[in-house]
């Protein structure tokens, strides 16, 4: 396996840890488990170095969700760890996002769900653990079928709670509990 694979395998792995111990583990989406335990779930590491790579990369996973059918795959975890590692970086390229799925006519057909490892929710402090709700170990582009999230919702019973749940739950767990889920990215070797 060459060390590109190799890394690609790693950061494969602690997106799934993260998806199987905080996403679904804590419930923060409670409909994750069936996408995961079906393996519908696409996980794609971009190489890009670039946000204009990047964007090719998006492009390419969006297309690939509208050529491909839901029962083979119904999602893409778009991780991007050499780019937008900077939150603020992070979130600007998300304007960007929303252009090119206005751009291919894929409102209502697909969305862009965002996570970051130092996600911070506009009407929060940075320290606030509810925060966490939308961190993940690598920056993450979660490409979204709107069909299947439009069933998932119908079948939640007050789905629009979910969020006001979730900070709850982590308000609960606290930092130190989120730490003892061992769910953000491998510590990089020193030098």
């Amino acid at each position: 396996m060459s060390a590109a694979d190799s890394r690609h395998a790693e950061i494969i792995a602690a997106t799934r840890k993260w998806l199987e111990r905080a996403v679904i583990g804590l419930n923060l989406c409670p409909f994750a488990k069936s996408v995961h335990v079906k393996e519908l779930v696409r996980y794609v590491v971009s190489q890009a170095q670039t946000t204009d790579a990047l964007l090719d990369d998006l492009e390419r996973e969006l297309k690939f969700l509208l050529e491909t059918a839901p029962e083979d795959v119904d999602m893409t975890l778009l991780m991007t760890p050499d780019v937008l590692t900077d939150f603020a970086d992070f979130t600007d390229f998300l304007d960007l996002v929303e252009v090119v799925l206005r751009t291919h006519g894929l409102g209502g057909v697909l969305q862009v769900a965002s996570f970051h490892p130092d996600y911070v929710f506009a009407d929060a402090e940075a320290d606030d653990v509810a925060n966490y709700t939308n961190r993940s170990p690598y920056p993450t582009l979660h490409l979204i079928r709107e069909a299947s999230l439009a069933r998932a919702t119908a079948a939640f019973p007050d789905a629009a709670d979910i969020y006001l749940r979730n900070i709850e739950t982590l308000r609960r767990l606290g930092v130190e509990g989120w730490r003892a889920l061992e769910v953000d990215a491998p510590a990089k070797p020193k030098p």
